[in-house]
């Protein structure tokens, strides 16, 4: 998920949680503030969504000297009925390709969507 553009205006198709989740799955003692940059948010902001995490049940932390270490739980299921079935560990997969599959093209995201568009 990295290479996002500058700027950006409108809507997303990803939520705030997805992408807080996706940046801990990629690295489990992320600090908050570094969630923040990558995700272009407030910290204050990460910690409200880490919390609504915690409490419906899909990540929880653990207190490692002075940082906090991560762990997803994998078979939670996604809340929207739209998504029934899915778990977080899907989601993940799926995202994890999609970066995959983009840092093997070498294809900016920007330049994809593009493509993707003809």
């Amino acid at each position: 998920m990295d290479g996002v553009s500058e700027t950006h205006a409108g809507w997303t198709f990803l939520t705030s949680h997805a992408r807080v989740l996706a940046a801990i799955a990629e690295d489990h003692r992320t600090r908050i503030r570094d969630i923040a940059v990558r995700c272009r948010l407030t910290e204050r902001a990460v910690q409200k969504i880490i919390s609504d995490l915690e409490q419906d049940g899909y990540l929880s932390h653990t207190r490692e000297g002075r940082t906090n270490a991560y762990r997803i739980q994998p078979g939670t299921i996604l809340r929207h009925p739209a998504e029934a079935g899915m778990t977080v560990e899907a989601l993940l997969s799926t995202l994890a390709q999609h970066d995959a599959q983009r840092e093997h093209s070498g294809t900016p995201t920007g330049e994809r969507d593009s493509e993707l568009a003809e």
